[in-house]
């Protein structure tokens, strides 16, 4: 570091700096030039809430004469994830190396932190499923800003005019991608809920179906206005414990929606300002967002794995 500043300190360290700061100028000012603001004849590329369609020249099951180009992004992020753990695991070796090490502390220092947040005793059952959301949200979303995703397509009609269809858009730029992994996550719920605490997991949708706990003496029986109150009581009781099940089955569609919006509203948010900025401006003024984009990415990959630990959890808790 010292050496670096005894260099920069020198006159032929003060131009090559200045010539650097020259040549960042020229390129924003050029950007702003052939940008929207300047360049009236630059048209800003058509946003799309859903999925564009790319068309095929033959039909698939299921899909038609098109496909959303969400699609071959998901199956790009899965092929990248399943060839980094073919060579990081093809030759595993007692003292690891190159990939296989790096592999391994990411995958050790992710296990870790999940061992803090669960438990010893659960982290092993949480943690393949966790990581394979915290993985594959972070690669899908990180992949999004690529060079070639949402730049490198073909013209098509679409709505009566010839736009640019991209091959590649971030797999959670689609919101069917995050309805996906909500209804994945919700339903992973009910069945470590099932497996780990069994028949009493099913109290909290249906309550009144279970008898209350003992109580260590029984006290006699009440009569005469006592014995109504008691009964309206009771009656009472099992209708609140009935609408208390309703809202548990209500809790679990509106975690499907909240999944799902937050992290496709908040990657599409990212999508559409990178394009806004790189119409006005295109060159450079896009780098700081997309920097800040690599954190957003990170922080939701976050955010969508560690609340479905925090769910996985609060489903295996065992309650008196």
């Amino acid at each position: 570091m010292d050496n670096i500043m005894a260099t920069l300190r020198t006159p032929k360290g003060c131009l090559g700096c200045l010539g650097l700061v020259v040549v960042l100028i020229a390129l924003f000012v050029g950007g702003l030039m052939l940008g929207g603001i300047v360049n009236e004849n630059y048209h800003m590329p058509e946003i799309s809430l859903a999925a564009e369609e790319i068309p095929l020249p033959f039909e698939l099951p299921f899909f038609g004469h098109s496909v959303p180009n969400t699609l071959p992004a998901t199956w790009l992020t899965m092929l990248l994830l399943i060839a980094v753990s073919f060579f990081a695991t093809r030759s595993m070796k007692e003292v690891p190396s190159g990939l296989q090490n790096a592999v391994e502390a990411i995958v050790e220092m992710f296990y870790r932190f999940i061992e803090g947040v669960a438990g010893a005793h659960q982290a092993p059952v949480f943690f393949p499923l966790v990581a394979t959301f915290f993985f594959f949200i972070l690669i899908s979303n990180w992949m999004g800003i690529f060079p070639g995703f949402g730049s490198v397509g073909l013209w098509a009609e679409h709505h009566g005019e010839t736009v640019l269809v991209p091959f590649l858009r971030s797999a959670n730029a689609h919101l069917s991608t995050t309805v996906a992994l909500a209804i994945v996550s919700v339903s992973a719920t009910q069945y470590f809920g099932l497996k780990l605490v069994g028949r009493p997991f099913l109290r909290r949708y249906f309550p009144f179906f279970f008898k209350s706990a003992p109580v260590e003496k029984e006290k006699p029986a009440a009569t005469g206005f006592a014995a109504v109150i008691g009964k309206v009581a009771a009656i009472m009781e099992k209708g609140s414990n009935a609408f208390v099940g309703i809202l548990e089955f209500i809790s679990e569609f509106i975690k499907i929606m909240s999944f799902s919006f937050r992290l496709f509203g908040n990657i599409f948010a990212g999508e559409v300002l990178l394009i806004v900025v790189a119409f006005l401006c295109a060159f450079l003024a896009s780098l700081p967002f997309m920097a800040l984009e690599l954190f957003v990415g990170l922080v939701q990959a976050l955010i969508f794995s560690m609340l479905s630990l925090v769910f996985f959890m609060m489903a295996t808790a065992h309650h008196d």
